[in-house]
């Protein structure tokens, strides 16, 4: 189930939102459902919010001996179309 995060519309108005809306807050729902536009405590209009994507980072490329205990297959080409297994 995805994550979704909210925010209140007016998170400047206390009157209009209250300290968890404000804040912002996340929330699991099946992709079916439509996006909330209350706040499931205030009752307060609620914006959905698009949220940056978690990507792993790699800083090094992966050496021959990571790759294999990764569970990869090393080739090396030899010749022309010919690779060798390592």
């Amino acid at each position: 189930m995805p994550i979704y995060e909210y925010l209140s519309e007016a998170p400047e108005d206390p009157e209009r939102s209250c300290r968890v809306c404000r804040q912002g807050f996340e929330l699991r729902r099946p992709i079916d459902r439509p996006a909330l536009e209350q706040c499931p405590l205030c009752k307060h209009p609620v914006r959905k919010v698009i949220s940056k994507v978690n990507t792993p980072r790699i800083a090094k490329p992966l050496s021959v001996s990571d790759a294999k205990a990764a569970g990869f297959t090393i080739l090396q080409k030899r010749d022309q179309g010919v690779y060798e297994k390592l």
